[in-house]
């Protein structure tokens, strides 16, 4: 592990400076003025990255309860995602979808072309894989645009600097930017933080966290077919290649894990983890391609020596457990009931998480939602100027993820100073990226991609 990574800046010292956003003083004077501060003015939407994710995404936009709000520019690399989404959402909001053939963009260089239709003080969504974060983040802060970006913002410690020091820019510049780590606005889980920071069960002891069902989104993949190059194949099934997206572990697991070190109110400072891939070939035995692992189970600790203990699996046929979990000094508590924030949360005075109930959330119909909450408070803030800048959260979280996948891969204890100050970049050239391009893996004679091998390839993941 050593002999990959640098000597490292405390971790510490990275949050006391990256927590210092509104210090940075060498872009202030060039701060963009409020925009639609008077709440009636028209907010202009770019979608760069579409399919079930965008889409969604530019749907919750489109609801914000202050409005006008529309989408006028959308980009991707495959026209018939970009389609689908265009079609389900001129069906939902017709007069809030104004995207004609010619603010339709396809290729690596769409999203400039996306932003190029907004001004200054609009709202760019990135929804495209985890890779290309950066790249359309500093776009986006050239041209003035606020931002909400998907998760995970990085996977290596290159990527993550990166991004730390673009949110300080866009900080600077006062842009409003938010990420989708939709846990921070469940409203149940906004009480439960503040009684759990207040004290109500003691300190805490001991976090679990669960997310085992059967496999989603692009968790495995067949041989390349014909017809496709290696990149466009490796984008699309963006979950299968750590260097799209971090894999299934920070795309599937980071909503956990982002929630419970919220609770811990710090994150973890290391980790050690085991995983496997028990089941590599599809029902017709052709071997999958992907780098996944089918089980990973992480024991993170905090500063304190806390425990943090996580456990993914993407097997079908087993037990399915979607749900994390609070031990405190006086009690216990349920922070996710099902899924990623599924409510209600709840407190307990006992451990067996049964009994002796302390309080259970109650949400007001209206804000239920956690993904329409965070565009609804997101827009808030540009509507009344207000600082907003969830960056460097959303930087750490994934950093956090990406040391407890990088403990499974390798075998080895992975400290956050690590993670942070690895040199090892897995996709450099993510911003020179042409359709002609090469891949940042490269297959075998047989179609098959480096997959982890913990105890043999250390140093790295592959």
């Amino acid at each position: 592990m050593k002999s990959s990574m640098q000597a490292s800046a405390s971790r510490r010292e990275f949050i006391k400076t990256t927590g210092k956003l509104a210090a940075v003083s060498a872009l202030a004077n060039v701060a963009i003025p409020a925009v639609h501060a008077a709440g009636s003015d028209l907010i202009q939407v770019a979608l760069i990255g579409c399919g079930g994710r965008g889409g969604g995404a530019a749907a919750n936009a489109l609801s914000v309860k202050r409005g006008p709000v529309k989408l006028v520019a959308m980009a991707d690399i495959f026209p018939d995602r970009l389609q689908k989404d265009l079609n389900q959402l001129q069906t939902k909001f017709a007069s809030q979808v104004d995207v004609p053939p010619d603010r339709q963009f396809i290729g690596f260089d769409a999203y400039q072309k996306a932003m190029d239709c907004l001004k200054p003080g609009d709202i760019a969504i990135f929804a495209t894989p985890p890779a290309f974060r950066w790249v359309h983040f500093a776009y986006a802060i050239q041209k003035g645009l606020n931002v909400f970006m998907e998760k995970p913002l990085s996977a290596d410690g290159p990527a993550s600097k990166r991004m730390i020091k673009l949110g300080q820019e866009a900080q600077a510049k006062n842009l409003k930017v938010g990420v989708g780590l939709m846990s921070r606005h469940n409203r149940a889980m906004q009480e439960l933080a503040k009684r759990i920071h207040d004290g109500e069960i003691g300190e805490i002891i001991l976090q679990r966290g669960y997310r085992m069902h059967g496999p989603g989104g692009y968790f495995s993949s067949l041989p390349k077919p014909a017809g496709i190059t290696d990149l466009l194949y490796q984008v699309q099934r963006f979950h299968s290649f750590i260097w799209a997206s971090g894999g299934c572990f920070n795309d599937f697991y980071i909503h956990l894990i982002d929630q419970l070190g919220w609770m811990k109110n710090e994150w973890p400072v290391k980790a050690q983890a085991l995983g496997g891939r028990q089941y590599r070939s599809s029902p017709e035995g052709i071997t999958y391609v992907d780098q996944n692992f089918d089980t990973y189970s992480v024991e993170y600790t905090y500063s304190d020596g806390t425990k943090f203990f996580f456990d993914g699996r993407t097997i079908p046929g087993c037990e399915q457990i979607y749900s994390s979990y609070l031990q405190g000094t006086k009690g216990s508590g349920i922070a996710s009931k099902a899924g990623d924030c599924g409510q209600p949360s709840s407190l307990y005075a006992s451990q067996d998480l049964t009994s002796k109930m302390l309080w259970e959330s109650k949400v007001k119909p209206e804000e239920q939602d956690p993904y329409q909450n965070e565009w609804n408070d997101l827009v808030d803030a540009i509507r009344d100027d207000k600082p907003y800048n969830e960056v460097q959260r959303g930087v750490e979280a994934s950093l956090v993820s990406s040391m407890g996948r990088m403990a499974a891969h390798t075998g080895k204890e992975v400290t956050f100073d690590q993670m942070l100050n690895s040199d090892f970049e897995m996709s450099p050239n993510t911003d020179k990226f042409t359709m002609d391009s090469p891949a940042p893996l490269v297959a075998d004679a047989n179609g098959r991609y480096p997959v982890p091998q913990p105890g043999i390839v250390t140093s790295r993941e592959y």
